[in-house]
């Protein structure tokens, strides 16, 4: 039997997400990490679910889809799946197809992890590159100094904090505390969220996600107010997100953004994270 596509039930989405921590691991290039799962879970686990493709074959899940965006599938292939001819196949039939519900017709977006089958079949079908992303990671095997501010970790009685932050850090987040206890309500157990203290002041924020010890854990999101940035404040939040996923049992520490966000580039490299060789999404017009 062919690979099968799905859209899990509430009750499935343990399944998508160990699957994506069992395939990641230090020299994987940026994939989606169980960590874009878990922030996806604020909006409930209903709207979790909904956002979430898998492709299975004989009962194992060889890819999970993630619709980040209506547009944007967020992407990636079990590591002894990269050059599965008929898997790669289905997939580009599903993506590409809008009556298969993954994606809908007009201009979309898929990231999916280079050097796959997959990839270059979509290249071959027309589609293109699109605007690059730079990747960044630290190495997690030596300590990681004292990022110099006090950090408090979240609890589920101090949410409202961390959602402050969060939305006083992007223009249009709709972040709130209720918000944060439907992501703790998520695959949270790996993951911390932080807060940076500045005197009396909730200056920065993040969320850190482990894929388990001996993994690469994941940034997502991390912000500092808008009334508290050019400070040092997110290398401050950077250091404090690697320091804990350290502790978390993390092997490497990864993020990624735009490489048009020349700020957060420099930010992340303060932080001592370095950069890894640009990605790019793929477009179809």
């Amino acid at each position: 039997m062919g690979p099968v596509l799905r859209t899990p039930e509430v009750d499935e989405l343990t399944a998508a997400v160990q699957a994506l921590r069992e395939w990641q691991h230090d020299d994987a290039p940026m994939q989606l990490h169980p960590g874009d799962i878990g922030w996806a879970w604020r909006l409930g686990a209903e709207a979790t679910a909904a956002t979430v493709r898998t492709w299975s074959r004989d009962g194992r899940i060889l890819a999970v889809g993630f619709l980040d965006q209506p547009d944007l599938l967020r992407f990636t292939i079990a590591p002894d799946a990269h050059h599965d001819e008929e898997l790669a196949q289905r997939l580009a039939a599903d993506v590409s197809d809008p009556a298969r519900g993954v994606l809908p017709a007009g201009k979309v977006y898929i990231e999916s992890p280079k050097h796959t089958r997959f990839q270059e079949l979509m290249f071959q079908n027309g589609w293109q590159s699109d605007v690059p992303w730079t990747p960044l990671r630290r190495d997690l095997s030596s300590p990681v100094e004292d990022p110099g501010v006090e950090i408090e970790v979240i609890g589920p009685d101090r949410a409202h904090v961390h959602a402050d932050v969060i939305r006083a850090s992007f223009e249009r987040s709709t972040f709130t505390a209720d918000r944060w206890h439907n992501m703790a309500n998520g695959p949270y157990e790996d993951a911390r969220s932080l807060v940076a203290h500045a005197g009396n002041q909730p200056v920065a924020a993040v969320t850190v996600w482990s894929a388990g010890p001996g993994r690469p854990g994941l940034l997502e999101p991390m912000g500092v107010h808008r009334d508290h940035r050019g400070q040092g404040f997110g290398k401050a939040i950077t250091i404090a997100a690697a320091k804990t996923l350290q502790e978390l049992g993390s092997s490497i520490a990864l993020v990624c953004t735009p490489s048009s966000n020349v700020g957060a580039v420099a930010t992340y490299r303060a932080a001592g994270f370095q950069p890894m060789p640009e990605v790019f999404d793929q477009r179809r017009d």
